[in-house]
This record gives C-alpha cells, sequence and structure tokens, in this order.
C-alpha cells in the first residue's frame, strides 16, 4: 500500500501546534501504572515506550511522508509489546486505528490496515489471556474511530485534489498569459521595428536629396515608436485591440515604403472584435515577413467570405523560404487554430499564406 500525497494534517508554521489536539489519549498510556502502583523498573519501560511513541507521533505529523507506514507499524508495535506489563498500552491500537485511513489511498486499504490493527489487538488478547476489557479498548473503541475517520481521510484527499486542481488551473492560466504576451510582444515589435528600419533607411537616403521628405520620414519614425510603445503597455496590460481596416492600410503603406507593390482586395466581412484582432495581427504578421525576408517585388492580400467562413490570403512573387515554423508563424497558427480556423502556406514560388476561419451563421453575409 502506498502513503497519499498529503499529510495527515497540515504542516505549515501556522498549524504545526494540531498534533497537540491528539495526545489526550495518551494520558490513558501513562494513567494505568499510576492507579496500579507498579514497580520502578516497569515504570522505566513505560517510560522508554513513552518516548518512544511521542517521537513516532510528532514524526507521522512533520517527519518524511514515505516513511508514514513505517512510524504507524511502530506505535502499533508499541501497543503489542507493552500490553502484557500495561494495559493503557490499548491506546496505541486506538492511535494505529485512528491514523490508518490516513496513510493509504482507498477506502478498501484503510478498511485492511484496520482490520490487521484490531486483528493483531485480539490475538495478543487471546495467546496472553489479556483482560476482555483490553480487547474492547483495543479492538472495539479502536474499530469505531477508525472507520469513522475513513470518512475525513477520503474528504482530506478530495480537499487535496481539489487544490492540486487550482494550482494546475493557475500555473496554467499563467503559462498561457506568459505566450500571449510573447506572442502580441513578437507581432508588435517585429512589425513596429521593421517598419522604422525601412524609415529610417529611406529617410538617411532622403536627407541631401529631398530634406522635407527625409524630415517627413523621421517624423513618421517618431510617431510609429510612440505608438509601439503605446501598444507594447496595452499588450501587457491584456487590453489590446486591433481595427482590421487601419492594420490593411498600415500593410499597404508599410509595403510600399519597402518598395513592393501591392494589389489588395477587401470584401465586406461582419467580424466579431476577437476575430477582427486576430485577422489584423496576422496581416501585419504576414506583411512583417514579407518586408523582412521574402525580397518579393510584388505583394497580394485578399480578404474574403467564402462558403460561411473567413478567407485571407497574402502572396508574394519573393524567394520563398522553408517550411520550418518560427515563432511568428508559429503564433499565427496558435491565434487561428483559437478561432477553429486553419492556416496554410506555401512557399514554391514565392510565399502563399492562406488562413480560414468560421463565420457565425448570421454574420456570413453581413456587412463590416
Amino acid at each position: 500500500m502506498k502513503s497519499i500525497p498529503n499529510r495527515y494534517f497540515p504542516s505549515n508554521k501556522d498549524q504545526r501546534w494540531i498534533p497537540l489536539i491528539w495526545l489526550p489519549w495518551f494520558a490513558f498510556f501513562i494513567l494505568q501504572p499510576a492507579l496500579d502502583h507498579t514497580s520502578a523498573k516497569i515504570w522505566l519501560a513505560d517510560g522508554l515506550g513513552g518516548a518512544l511513541f511521542l517521537f513516532f507521533f510528532f514524526a507521522m505529523f512533520w517527519g518524511s511522508r514515505a516513511r508514514s507506514l513505517y512510524y504507524l507499524a511502530g506505535i502499533v508495535l508499541l501497543g503489542l509489546g507493552l500490553a502484557p506489563i500495561n494495559p493503557g498500552a490499548a491506546t496505541f491500537f486506538i492511535y494505529g486505528c485512528s491514523f490508518a485511513p490516513f496513510m493509504v489511498e482507498t477506502e478498501s486499504s484503510a478498511l485492511k490496515l484496520i482490520a490487521l490493527i484490531v486483528g493483531l489487538a485480539g490475538l495478543e488478547t487471546w495467546l496472553l489471556h489479556l483482560s476482555i476489557w483490553f480487547f474492547v479498548y483495543a479492538g472495539g473503541f479502536a474499530l469505531v474511530i477508525g472507520a469513522g475517520n475513513i470518512f475525513f481521510a477520503q474528504r482530506n484527499r478530495a480537499n487535496e485534489t481539489l487544490r492540486m486542481a487550482k494550482e494546475e488551473i493557475e500555473h496554467l492560466a499563467k503559462v498561457a498569459e506568459r505566450e500571449r504576451i510573447a506572442r502580441d510582444l513578437h507581432d508588435v515589435l517585429g512589425h513596429t521595428l521593421s517598419v522604422i528600419i525601412l524609415k529610417s533607411e529611406l529617410a538617411g537616403k532622403l536627407i541631401d536629396r529631398d530634406p522635407q521628405r527625409a524630415k517627413a520620414e523621421i517624423a513618421d519614425v517618431e510617431r510609429t515608436s510612440r505608438e509601439a510603445l503605446s501598444e507594447v503597455r496595452s499588450t501587457i496590460r491584456g487590453y489590446r485591440a486591433h481595427n482590421l481596416d487601419a492594420e490593411l492600410a498600415q500593410a499597404k503603406a508599410t509595403l510600399e515604403t519597402a518598395g513592393v507593390s501591392v494589389k489588395t482586395e477587401s470584401a465586406e466581412i461582419a467580424l466579431t472584435p476577437v476575430q477582427e484582432s486576430v485577422v489584423a495581427l496576422i496581416v501585419r504578421e504576414a506583411v512583417t515577413n514579407v518586408v523582412r525576408h521574402a525580397q518579393a517585388r510584388n505583394c497580394s492580400l485578399r480578404l474574403a467570405p467564402l462558403n460561411g467562413r473567413c478567407l485571407l490570403e497574402v502572396q508574394d512573387d519573393g524567394r520563398g523560404g522553408s517550411q520550418d515554423e518560427g515563432n511568428g508563424l508559429r503564433g499565427m497558427r496558435e491565434r487561428i487554430e483559437a478561432l477553429g480556423g486553419t492556416l496554410k502556406r506555401e512557399t514554391g514560388g514565392g510565399t502563399r499564406l492562406s488562413i480560414q476561419f468560421p463565420l457565425t451563421p448570421a454574420k456570413a453575409n453581413g456587412s463590416h
């Protein structure tokens, strides 16, 4: 039988006093020799046994969980060893049956362990001809208390399971939030830095030929930087929303700044705010990839309804690329799959990125 993954009682610093609640039972072991006016030799044996019990008792609460059953067995063995000289040792069988349900994983295992302890008490009573009252306490009381504790042990295990599930949910929520922030920051900074680089390069080329236009490009770099800073703050707070029309217009301007001829085809589609933000982010990431890697001369963007689904295609005539997914493409795929959609990427003779996701029936033919 394996030990359960939680202890009998909480053992944090604020609750380490809890075992003291259960110590009064130990008084029966001390009371009996006092009433019988036993010899010093028996008192010595009882004293050593009592010290061992206290060690096993507190170790069960505060010691290694893997050794809990060994400590429990030690308490029962003390009861067997001291019963012939001190009938008060019956209390050790009561402790054993009380703790047994908390030391194993299932009700059936707890019943078997309790039955074993009670059976040992009965066997010793019969073999050593002990008082029937000894078995009443060591067997009867122990059985009743142990059986009752099975309910509390099951409740403890259920509470522990709930606690672990709550911790796991909190952990997954933190992981998901970190992934969201990483994904959004990648989208924001990747696109914005690409635009800043393009405009800075353009301003550098124009500064001698056309100072006024170079000045305008530098002003645009400043505006873009401020917008990026605002978006980074919004990303971290989780309040960022995206306007698809504005993103499509920005995508066209970014491509043209990079010297890429742009063809856009955008139909009127009613999207939810979440869908619109996802599509806008994918447009941004796709255009960033074209500017950074494609070395393309022409690029087309198409947004259209298709049999109750939304279709977005971004295609360029650049050099294509490998099929390996980087962070940006992986982020796009995660976003679109969260909407129940699919992402397809083809890299022969340029790159063609196609995403589809279902629209609600009421919005398939709506107006944007």
